[in-house]
C-alpha cells in the first residue's frame, strides 16, 4: 500500500504507469469522477495485489475463499465491487490478498440513520463489526420513540455485522435536551421503564445491544448518568447484550463546559462494556475554519481516556465528513456547510484548487472561489489524515475505531482500513 500525492501534470494514466497498477483500480479505489479529474495535492491510495484469482465456470465466492484458506467477507473487503454480487462472471479477476501484512486485528463501528442509502450501507458493512442505528428516543412516560430500521438490521446481519440501537435525548427539533436527561436521571421508575422498553425493542429486532448517546448533561448529574449506564449494563447483560456509551472529547477530569462535565471517563468506562470517543468537531458548523479532527487534539483525548478506561473498551471516533466555510469568517454569523470527503476532493479538482496538507493538524484543506466571487476554505479528511488516526489505534493497542457516520461513501477509507488491519466480526 502506498499513499501518493498528486503533482502538477499528473494524470490517472501516468500514475497507474508509475506504480504498475491498472487505471481502473486507481479510479475505483479512490472513487474518482468519470472524467478522472485530479487536484494537485490530492492523496490517492495505491494498492498492490499480491495474489489474484481468475474465476472459472461454476466457482462461487465461497468455493474460492475455501480454496485459499480465507473467507467470503475478506474477499468482499479486498474486492468492494463484488459486494452484493451473487453471480461472478467467468473470467473476473479477484484479489485474494494484497502486499503487506495487517498491523493487528481491530473492531470497528459506524453510526447510521435509518434512511441511509442501501447501496452506501452495503459497501460499508463488510468493514464493520458494529452498525449503530442512530435516533431512538423516549417520551416523558418512558415509551420508546422507535425508527423504521428492520431492513438495515437485516442487511447488517447478512454481512455478519452486529447491531446496536442508539438511545438519545434528542427532541423532535433535533437538539439534545438537558431537561429531558435531567428528568430521566432523577426518576428511577422512568429509568426502569426506558430500559425495559429498550430491551424489548432490541430483542424484538434481534439487535445485539444498546448505544447511549446523551449530551449536554447537567454537571450535577455526573454520578447519576454513570449509574444509569451501570444499571443498563446490568439489565442488558442478563440477555447477553452489550452497552456502549459515547463520550465527549475530554483531555482532563476537570474540563469545564456542559458538554464535558457529566461525562466522567473513569465512572463511565467502568460502567459500560464499550466506549466511543467523539474525537471530532474541533472544526464545526458555527466555529472558525479549522480541521474537524486535528491529530494533536485527538491524541490528547486518547491519552486522557487511556488513563481512565481500559484500552480494550475504547473506540476512537473518526469523522466521515468535512466543512466548507465562506470567508471571511464572522463569529455568530458564518455557518459552514457539511460535505463528504469524496465530494471535497472532487470540488477541489473542479475548482482547480491545490489541496494543502497541514503538518500540524495532519489534515488537508483548500481554498476556492464560488460563482459569486466569494472565497471559501474547505477542511476534510483523506487517506493521509486517516492513516495517522489508524496508527494511533495500533500504537495504543485500543479496541478499534468508529465512524460518525457512514451516511456518505468513502471507499478510500475502507480500503486503507482493510490494508492496515484485520477486521473482527463477532456474529
Amino acid at each position: 500500500m502506498e499513499i501518493y500525492v498528486v503533482k502538477p501534470g499528473d494524470t490517472v494514466y501516468s500514475i497507474a504507469k508509475k506504480f504498475g497498477v491498472s487505471v481502473q483500480r486507481i479510479v475505483s479505489d479512490n472513487q474518482l469522477p468519470e472524467d478522472r479529474a485530479l487536484a494537485v495535492g490530492q492523496a490517492l491510495l495505491i494498492l498492490f495485489p499480491e495474489r489474484i484469482h481468475t474465476v472459472r465456470a461454476g466457482e462461487t465466492l465461497y468455493s474460492i475463499a475455501q480454496m485459499y484458506g480465507t473467507d467470503v467477507m475478506q474477499l468482499y473487503r479486498n474486492n468492494p465491487a463484488l459486494i452484493g454480487t451473487d453471480n461472478i462472471p467467468y473470467g473476473t479477476q479477484i484479489v485474494i490478498s494484497f502486499e503487506g501484512k495487517p498491523l493487528s486485528e481491530k473492531e470497528t463501528s459506524g453510526f447510521a440513520y435509518s434512511y441511509i442509502d442501501p447501496f452506501t450501507l452495503e459497501k460499508a458493512l463488510p468493514y464493520l463489526t458494529y452498525l449503530i442505528i442512530f435516533g431512538y428516543g423516549f417520551t416523558e412516560s418512558g415509551e420508546t420513540i422507535s425508527v423504521d430500521d428492520s431492513d438495515i438490521i437485516s442487511a447488517a446481519h447478512s454481512f455478519g455485522t452486529a447491531v446496536l440501537l442508539s438511545l438519545t435525548s434528542i427532541t423532535a427539533s433535533g437538539t439534545f435536551s438537558s431537561e429531558k436527561i435531567e428528568l430521566l436521571l432523577t426518576d428511577a421508575e422512568l429509568q426502569n421503564t426506558v430500559i425495559n422498553n429498550m430491551i424489548n425493542v432490541i430483542l424484538e429486532k434481534n439487535a445485539q445491544g444498546l448505544d447511549v448517546d446523551m449530551e449536554y448533561i447537567p454537571a450535577e448529574a455526573r454520578e447519576a448518568f454513570a449509574g444509569f449506564i451501570e444499571y443498563a449494563r446490568y439489565r442488558l447483560s442478563e440477555y447477553g447484550l452489550t452497552v456502549h456509551v459515547d463520550l465527549a472529547p475530554k483531555t482532563s477530569p476537570f474540563q469545564k463546559g456542559l458538554l464535558y462535565e457529566a461525562h466522567d471517563y473513569g465512572l463511565l468506562g467502568s460502567a459500560a462494556d464499550l466506549v466511543f470517543l467523539m474525537t471530532y468537531e474541533w472544526g464545526y458548523t458555527y466555529g472558525p475554519p479549522m480541521a474537524v479532527a486535528p491529530l494533536p487534539s485527538v491524541k490528547r483525548v486518547l491519552e486522557y481516556a487511556l488513563s481512565e478506561i481500559p484500552k480494550s473498551k475504547i473506540f476512537l471516533g473518526i469523522p466521515n465528513y468535512g466543512y466548507d466555510w465562506q470567508l471571511p469568517y464572522e463569529k455568530g454569523i458564518t455557518k459552514a456547510v457539511t460535505l463528504g470527503n469524496v465530494a471535497a476532493a472532487r470540488l477541489a479538482a473542479d475548482k482547480r484548487s491545490e489541496i494543502i496538507f497541514d503538518d500540524l493538524s495532519e489534515c488537508p484543506y483548500f481554498y476556492y472561489t464560488d460563482i459569486y466571487g466569494k472565497e471559501h476554505v474547505v477542511w476534510f479528511e483523506d487517506v493521509r489524515s486517516l492513516h495517522s488516526k489508524f496508527l494511533l489505534t495500533a500504537e495504543n493497542d485500543i479496541l478499534g475505531c468508529g465512524y460518525w457516520n457512514i451516511m456518505r461513501q468513502f471507499p478510500q477509507n475502507y480500503l486503507l482500513l482493510n490494508s492496515m488491519f484485520g477486521i473482527r466480526k463477532i456474529l
